[in-house]
């Protein structure tokens, strides 16, 4: 298998490190293959795939959508690095409020596997970064939801304490 797999501290919020194979050409990795996923537990399908281009300091986030358009993601880095964060916002949850950080590059593979009922963020570490993240939902604009990325009851420890944000 070409994925390895770790747990977070939330429960259901996966790390997983695709291996990266160089040579003299550059690099191939893959970044998703159904039947590796189905043995990691992820059954659900992607739908949609989206795509982003910052610059260092930008954060998007946090963002999620309600039932029943809610989304699991798959994010990945594939040029520049990231800090991605994932929210536990389900109340009947013991890790209500919660959340992880994992730094994905290109370099280094890792992914983050955002299940629903979390809210997704990132903030751009490197000089630009482009990102792609598969959806198990289509983006459905009377769903859409966000938490203001610096929240005092989350506290995220935001690596870079002055981030670049939209208007919204």
């Amino acid at each position: 298998m070409p994925f390895e797999c770790c747990h977070t501290a939330l429960p259901g919020v996966l790390k997983i490190t695709c291996r990266i194979f160089s040579d003299t050409r550059g690099c191939f990795a893959e970044l998703y293959k159904r039947s590796d996923f189905q043995r990691l537990g992820i059954i659900k399908p992607f739908v949609q795939v989206n795509y982003s281009q910052s610059a260092k300091g930008v954060l998007r986030g946090l963002h999620y959508q309600t039932a029943p358009k809610a989304q699991a993601k798959l994010v990945s880095a594939v040029s520049g690095a990231i800090w991605d964060v994932a929210v536990d916002i389900r109340k009947d949850s013991p890790h209500y409020g919660k959340w992880v950080g994992e730094t994905l590059s290109a370099d280094n593979g890792v992914m983050l596997y955002i299940p629903e009922g979390f809210a997704h963020g990132f903030i751009v570490l490197s000089e630009q970064a482009h990102v792609m993240y598969q959806c198990s939902e289509e983006y459905a604009t009377a769903h859409e939801q966000g938490i203001i990325w610096n929240d005092p009851a989350l506290n995220i420890s935001w690596p870079i304490p002055n981030p670049v944000l939209s208007e919204k």
